[in-house]
């Protein structure tokens, strides 16, 4: 393991970190509260909050587990239902973004949907007003072998796109200026680059686009 792959699975843990620091933090003020009232009307909601915050934090372990880690128990494909579940997950918590899906095939490669995951991040992030996130994703046969091509489009009133992600998308932003912010877009440039396939970025008033390309074999 180098010293650049050790940075980077640094940077993603403290990414992961943060996202959960709210829910289990939540958790964690929730249960002292419980301790200390006695009204049985605001223990019922000290119960709804825990509960939320319990949701909250094992909707993320979820998908982090999908959009960083290996994967355990999936196979080389992975079932759509899988990233779609985790998906609607999030934007379920967050209650101001609806998402549509096109999914024309029923698996895709396990790298293909830490694609479609860690972009659909990135999108979700970009609508800080809310909006819509679509969602396209298939693999194909070409005459060079099967691809996975994949379009996430964030459509709102106002979209939030920090041109560091951009840049790590692209691949033009140097090492020495990653963050937990731009890891994991950094991250999925490596993977589809490392196959032989690439990333587009288009970015307009009230409209974020993000395709990907990358071998399916």
């Amino acid at each position: 393991m180098t010293l650049a792959t050790l940075e980077l699975a640094s940077l993603l843990c403290s990414r992961l970190c943060h996202d959960l620091l709210s829910p289990v933090g939540a958790l964690s003020n929730g249960l002292e509260l419980l301790a200390d009232e006695k009204d049985p009307d605001m223990r019922q909601r000290c119960f709804e909050l825990l509960e939320q915050s319990a949701k909250t934090s094992a909707d993320k372990l979820r998908f982090f587990r999908l959009a960083f880690g290996a994967g355990g128990g999936f196979g080389e494909a992975v079932a759509m239902h899988e990233p779609r579940a985790v998906i609607d997950a999030l934007v379920g918590n967050n209650g101001r973004i609806a998402v549509t899906w096109a999914l024309a095939s029923e698996t895709m490669p396990k790298p293909a949907v830490k694609v479609l995951l860690n972009l659909a991040m990135i999108g979700i992030e970009a609508l800080v007003r809310g909006g819509t996130l679509d969602i396209v994703a298939e693999t194909r046969d070409t005459p060079q072998g099967p691809v996975s091509e994949i379009v996430i489009r964030a459509t709102g009133a106002r979209i939030a796109f920090d041109p560091t992600v951009g840049q790590a998308l692209d691949g033009t932003l140097a090492t020495s200026a990653l963050s937990p912010k731009t890891a994991p877009a950094y991250m999925i440039e490596q993977l589809v680059t490392g196959f032989g396939g690439g990333l587009q970025t288009q970015v307009s008033a009230g409209q974020l686009v993000m395709g990907a390309v990358l071998p399916a074999a």
